[in-house]
């Protein structure tokens, strides 16, 4: 009997969440987390910390070679938007990350190198010291750093038209793709629209 009342627990939870997200103006599009930008965004309710999480996967921003000689380093990013409870009218707050994926063991980021600056139009934004959660040596090395920072922050980076990143000593340019996903994952959220 407990079992059942457990799964049906579940299902109305689910029932829930979705019927938010419909309400919300939710498209066949979020249902499947694929759009034109080629990112996914899925969101999820996090029993445990109370929240509706709504997340960016892991989408390449960049991988290039610093010169013919060197190895090459791909920059990818990820965003979550932290909704308390139920729903998907407030966001308490964004994390960032940015993942480094490298062959050259010797371009980690130190801990003096991991302040984050992003210019969104123009507009700078120092956002702090970011995190080392993730750090994984096999024929590569992957760096994964993260920040947690403001909603309104977030908007108007999601809502540029260009938008450059610094990581310590690491620029790099967010591409139009990129961005689009920042929108709709900006869209995904009821009050989305106004700043």
């Amino acid at each position: 009997m407990r079992k059942y009342l457990i799964l049906l627990a579940v299902f109305a939870v689910f029932g829930i969440v979705s019927s938010l997200l419909e309400r919300n103006g939710a498209t066949a599009a979020f249902a499947s987390g694929l759009d034109d930008h080629g990112g996914k965004i899925v969101s999820n309710y996090d029993g445990f910390g109370h929240e509706t999480v709504v997340t960016l996967k892991k989408m390449k921003v960049t991988c290039v070679a610093k010169r013919i000689d060197s190895k090459s380093q791909c920059v990818s990013i990820l965003a979550s938007l932290h909704c308390p409870g139920i729903q998907l009218d407030y966001v308490r707050h964004v994390t960032l990350q940015v993942v480094f994926e490298t062959e050259d063991w010797d371009q980690r980021h130190a801990l003096d190198q991991r302040d984050l600056s992003v210019v969104a139009d123009g507009e700078t934004f120092r956002l702090g010291r970011m995190q080392l959660v993730g750090q994984s040596t096999d024929t590569r090395m992957t760096e994964t750093l993260e920040i947690s920072l403001p909603y309104k922050t977030f908007q108007k980076v999601a809502l540029a038209e260009i938008v450059e990143l610094q990581v310590g000593k690491s620029r790099f340019e967010l591409r139009d793709k990129n961005l689009n996903a920042l929108r709709d994952l900006n869209n995904r959220v009821k009050f989305a629209k106004g700043i």
